[in-house]
């Protein structure tokens, strides 16, 4: 099993950015796709970007395409998120999921995902 553990978040004004990370352990990141899920408050865990195990596939909800950016380095066990053009409603806690294949695929569902972090809040307020 893995362990993940986020780090990043923060108070930022709205257009501003932030970059979130998520350190994994206890197995090889390679072998996990790997996402980023968000919920906010009232509202259920939102799917916001995932990453296939090699990084060669990607996927975003629609809200945050062309300004969230995903990506890792499997040789730090790392995945990042890379937030830009942030708005107020990107207010939440987000949270980190690993999955273990085989496959080159992104899974965007959260109950595909066994494995999660404690999360890191993001508040965008000016």
């Amino acid at each position: 099993q893995v362990q993940l553990a986020e780090s990043g978040g923060g108070l930022v004004q709205p257009g501003g950015s932030l970059r979130l990370s998520c350190a994994a352990s206890g197995r090889a990141a390679s072998s996990y796709a790997m996402a980023w899920f968000r919920q906010a408050p009232g509202k259920g865990r939102e799917f916001v970007a995932g990453i296939s195990r090699i990084g060669s596939s990607t996927f975003y909800e629609d809200s945050v395409k062309g300004r969230f950016t995903i990506s890792r380095d499997n040789a730090k066990n790392t995945l990042y998120l890379q937030m830009n053009s942030l708005k107020p409603e990107d207010t939440a806690v987000y949270v980190c999921a690993a999955r273990f294949t085989y496959a080159n695929r992104v899974p965007t569902t959260e109950d595909e995902y066994p494995s999660w972090g404690q999360g890191t809040q993001v508040t965008v307020s000016s």
